[in-house]
């Protein structure tokens, strides 16, 4: 039986992990612990059913028109490229060689381009099924030996010792695992159960989410365009297509959704203009509210959070997946370092590197959303001012690149975690040089 088919009874065993949620953040790990660290046993809580996933061993996954995407920055195509898992996403994947960003109705504007930076690519966009499809083939061949789903099943009750956390899921299993990860979302269940506080900011704005078609090759040219209802994206997509993310007042994203599809068209041509060239269509329309949510810690007692569940940031700059993915990346090397996989020592350390790089991140994304989402005269010069200096200034273009790009972030935490490592191997050869001393005097070092 695949381990994407899996269930278990209950077992008096300790799992390594338990991953709560089986989405991209929750598959993405699970895959790669089985793959970088296969003597790990883990176990992952979803949910939702194989059939409302689409995860079946049988479904013949394929794109369509409708797929939603999501933005890679430089730094997150060089993780899943150390993860193996790049090369097979790349074909499906648009690059972003150009962003424009601009203030609408203003003179402000800021370009940025690969080849000033020496790069083929600012990012790439992709859509989230071809992710998605890759993760549960994967997964689909890893033995249950390794890997159990419980699944549709969710955690119910949390209980904690010294060195466990005890889990109760709705079905009656019970599990006890070392580290329990929540990957569930902005919303996470489990994350109130195991007394972790979220911080929630209600903008009182609305992301209509759509692709568009265009006449034309974009040329892989992505748009940011502040308007005083909110940012308005554009980013290129295969096929000739854009993924679209508009941000606007709640009443106006139900309105533009119930549009006409030609009316719909004409009102995105007249609020966005031709830069971007002619639009010729326009998919499905989704609409959701935009809230930052954040919880109050990113680690607790033999438990960490990562994606959604630790930062549900708003769409600006495209950065929640990217900083999903270095939450992985922290985790996945701090497990290498510890043999306990829930030990103290590591998850007070991903605490530190998370909570450094989740500040800067979501400092920058909200203030870009206070400082563009509103109609002051002042405010509208000094953004236009800066927008300027930052299209004229490398002193400032660069930094703002290596955060946007996520390359200062992802470097920041790999120095961080090889510093720590470096530290945790000299304590380690410490401790045996001690013991060894101890057993030839004949004394004991405890």
């Amino acid at each position: 039986m695949s381990s994407a088919q899996s269930t278990a009874n209950n077992s008096n065993t300790p799992i390594d992990l338990v991953i709560a949620g089986g989405g991209m953040t929750g598959a993405m790990l699970a895959l790669q612990i089985t793959r970088l660290l296969p003597a790990l046993r883990i176990a992952i809580v979803e949910q939702q059913s194989v059939e409302q996933q689409g995860t079946e061993p049988a479904a013949q996954h394929t794109t369509s028109f409708d797929s939603r995407s999501i933005a890679l920055s430089a730094g997150s195509v060089a993780l899943l490229a150390s993860w193996g898992l790049w090369p097979q996403l790349k074909p499906h994947a648009c690059a972003i060689e150009h962003i424009q960003v601009s203030d609408r109705g203003h003179f402000g504007k800021s370009r940025l381009t690969a080849t000033e930076f020496g790069r083929s690519a600012l990012g790439y966009v992709i859509e989230i099924e071809w992710i998605g499809r890759l993760l549960y083939q994967q997964l689909q061949q890893v033995p249950t030996s390794q890997l159990q789903w419980f699944r549709p099943d969710q955690i119910s009750v949390i209980r904690t010792e010294r060195d466990l956390r005890h889990l109760q899921l709705k079905s009656g299993t019970e599990l006890s695992c070392r580290l329990l990860v929540l990957c569930e979302g902005g919303d996470s269940p489990s994350r109130a159960l195991a007394g972790i506080d979220g911080v929630q900011h209600d903008y009182q704005q609305s992301a209509l989410i759509a692709n568009v078609a265009v006449a034309a090759s974009h040329q892989g040219k992505a748009f940011e365009r502040f308007t005083v209802d909110g940012p308005l994206a554009l980013l290129p997509l295969t096929q000739q297509r854009y993924s679209l993310v508009w941000t606007c007042q709640p009443e106006q994203a139900v309105a533009l959704k119930a549009l006409p599809e030609a009316e719909f068209v004409q009102a995105l041509q007249q609020a966005f203009g031709y830069s971007a060239g002619t639009f010729t269509g326009v998919g499905n329309r989704v609409v959701y509210p935009l809230k930052l949510k954040t919880a109050a810690k990113a680690a607790d007692h033999r438990l960490v959070l990562c994606g959604n569940s630790l930062h549900n940031l708003h769409p600006i700059a495209g950065q929640g997946f990217n900083l999903a993915l270095r939450d992985l990346d922290a985790l996945l090397q701090l497990l290498a370092i510890h043999t306990d996989a829930g030990a103290y020592a590591l998850t007070r350390q991903y605490q530190l590197l998370r909570s450094a790089d989740m500040a800067q991140v979501v400092g920058f994304t909200d203030s870009l959303v206070r400082l563009f989402s509103n109609d002051s005269k002042l405010l509208a010069l000094g953004r236009s001012i800066g927008l300027s200096l930052l299209n004229q200034c490398n002193v400032l273009k660069q930094p703002f690149a290596a955060l946007t790009m996520g390359l200062s972030p992802l470097a920041s935490q790999q120095q961080q975690i090889a510093l720590y490592q470096q530290t945790f191997s000299q304590a380690d050869t410490h401790a045996a040089s001690s013991e060894a001393k101890g057993a030839a005097t004949g004394h004991s070092s405890c």
